[in-house]
């Protein structure tokens, strides 16, 4: 319990709060996996059943990772119908930099699942038991009887004891060694995110408010206006009536505030939704409404860096 302590404390030092609670769920579940589930078989499967534990879950959650995603959606929605732009550079070098964003979330968990499961050293014993590379060098070194390593896991004399201790050593480190690497990575990918912003820091807590409060009201806005569609329609079904005027966004709208966006300072919107409605919306007299901002630079002109705060951008 003292290193999923240890562990749960550097999650919980994530800069941001989704990855850390993440980390802090898969490390959790690790434990719990590896005392109510794991048994090393001690034969000929010790190597294929420990990695097994040791890399399918942590495959399964990098999937789940990309599921959950919303970015992942927002990107591949609509993207077949859009090959001819794809192959263009500017397109492609956009979805490139959206697919590594995604990628760097969904490797959260599984990332945490191996430090978590390196640093308990189960799977790890088990798997290098059966490591025929591994009892070659016992059987050369300290001459064990290589017949029984196998066995070792599950043994409780002292030769067994003696190198379970190595192997779980050997494990614990390759374990904090993934854990310092990771963040540094986020240290080095996070200073040269805010090194190259354009804006100011304040700007940038800004930014992260306003995201939070769009996409919090969103979905409310969406459900509210759905069902007051399908009761209209529901209502005239039944009692044969003719429909009430409401208004819909068109499938172009649609698109255009689906899309992935990027901040530019030419720009100076926080979101598809902000640029749609300072750029798009008309008064009731037909007169285009005043824009707070103007900007005439094409979507895949815009940088990249900012993409940690908001969704990114992938052009239509």
């Amino acid at each position: 319990m003292d290193k999923l302590k240890t562990v749960l404390n550097i999650a919980n030092k994530q800069t941001n709060l989704g990855c850390g609670l993440l980390a802090l769920l898969t490390a959790g579940g690790e434990q719990i996996f590896s005392s109510a589930v794991f048994s090393c078989p001690c034969n000929g499967q010790n190597f294929i059943y420990g990695m097994v534990f040791l890399l399918v879950p942590a495959l399964a959650l990098m999937l789940l990772g990309y599921i959950v995603n919303k970015k992942t959606w927002k990107l591949l929605t609509g993207l077949c119908q859009q090959k001819a732009k794809l192959c263009r550079w500017k397109k492609l070098r956009t979805t490139v930099i959206i697919l590594f964003q995604i990628s760097t979330m969904a490797m959260v968990a599984p990332a945490s699942w191996i430090a978590v499961a390196l640093l308990s050293g189960k799977y790890y014993e088990c798997l290098r038991t059966g490591t025929r590379v591994y009892i070659n060098y016992l059987c050369n070194e300290t001459k064990p009887q290589c017949k029984d390593l196998q066995k070792f896991p599950c043994s409780s004399e002292t030769q067994a004891r003696d190198v379970l201790l190595a192997l779980r050593a050997e494990s614990q480190v390759l374990g904090w060694l993934l854990i310092s690497s990771i963040m540094l990575s986020n240290l080095l990918i996070s200073c040269l995110a805010r090194c190259a912003s354009p804006i100011s820091y304040l700007q940038l807590k800004f930014w992260r408010a306003y995201a939070q409060e769009e996409c919090k009201l969103i979905d409310s806005y969406m459900e509210k206006h759905a069902k007051e569609l399908a009761e209209r329609n529901l209502k005239c079904f039944f009692n044969q009536t003719l429909p009430q005027p409401i208004i819909t966004p068109s499938n172009k709208d649609w698109e255009r505030v689906s899309t992935l966006y990027k901040f530019t300072t030419k720009g100076q919107y926080y979101s598809t939704l902000h640029r749609y409605v300072e750029e798009s919306m008309e008064c009731g007299d037909g007169m285009m409404r005043m824009m707070s901002v103007k900007s005439s630079e094409a979507a895949d002109d815009n940088p990249a860096i900012l993409g940690f705060v908001d969704d990114g951008s992938i052009p239509g």
